[in-house]
């Protein structure tokens, strides 16, 4: 039997095993496009009914080494959180509990300062204009926050966690600070953090061209972004297809 079938074997006494894979594979393939910063940048992933009992990565570990067994259950009503040995990252705990509370229909939230996203953040006008078909996903569907804060301890994290609670809104970009993405599942938050950088990465080279943008009008863009709303299973072979190059190349995100 080769390695990549072993890893393959469910570990069948760690709790919402498939749930952590889809994680794993989210962190490894983040540093591989280099979408990561450091060992900050936190992912989490709700498992009960509530939302409020989510998995995260642990504290400072780099995004390329998560393994399905490194992630950590937290419980965003539990006070003493922060007080363990294994207690997440502070400014984790802070963002992703708020929003784990508070914003039910966030299950899968992934926040991250890639470069082109946080380039967005930095503008005085932090809005994403449609000017192409990535970009008109996220019409009427992202958020600017721009009374950043702070880091997210947990006052900056409640403020933040108030901007999500139409379920619409999927993208929060944090003005100075990076972009906050929200999903269904696993494949569904990471397919839409992929679109949102790639869609940025376009729009600030169209604006280093100095010449005028060809803007989409409301209308298209609102259908454009309909269309991609209700676009059949992309999202879950996204991961999938992710998943089985990791599954070849360094399995042992499955452990």
């Amino acid at each position: 039997m080769s390695l990549a079938r072993l890893q393959k074997e469910p570990l069948t006494n760690l709790p919402y095993y498939e749930e952590r894979v889809d994680l794993a594979c989210a962190f490894r393939w983040t540093a591989r496009l280099n979408m990561h910063e450091a060992v900050a940048n936190h992912f989490s992933l709700a498992v009960n009914d509530g939302g409020t009992q989510f998995l995260m990565n642990p504290n400072q570990v780099h995004f390329s080494r998560i393994k399905a067994s490194d992630l950590l259950m937290i419980d965003a009503n539990d006070p003493e959180t922060l007080s363990g040995p294994n207690a997440p990252d502070p400014t984790a705990w802070g963002l992703h509990g708020a929003i784990h509370r508070n914003v039910r229909h966030a299950r899968c939230v992934m926040h991250v300062h890639s470069i082109h996203a946080t380039v967005l953040a930095s503008l005085a006008d932090s809005t994403l204009p449609p000017i192409d078909q990535n970009s008109a996903m996220f019409f009427n569907r992202h958020v600017v926050d721009a009374h950043y804060g702070g880091l997210a301890f947990e006052e900056e994290g409640e403020r933040c966690s108030q901007l999500l609670v139409d379920p619409k809104v999927k993208v929060m970009v944090m003005g100075n600070h990076g972009v906050l993405v929200i999903g269904d599942t696993v494949a569904d938050a990471f397919n839409r953090m992929f679109y949102f950088e790639r869609a940025a990465e376009t729009y600030i080279k169209a604006l280093w061209t100095g010449r005028p943008l060809r803007t989409l009008s409301d209308a298209i863009a609102e259908k454009a972004a309909s269309e991609m709303d209700d676009y059949p299973g992309q999202a879950e072979r996204h991961l999938s297809e992710l998943k089985a190059i990791l599954d070849e190349q360094e399995p042992a995100y499955r452990n």
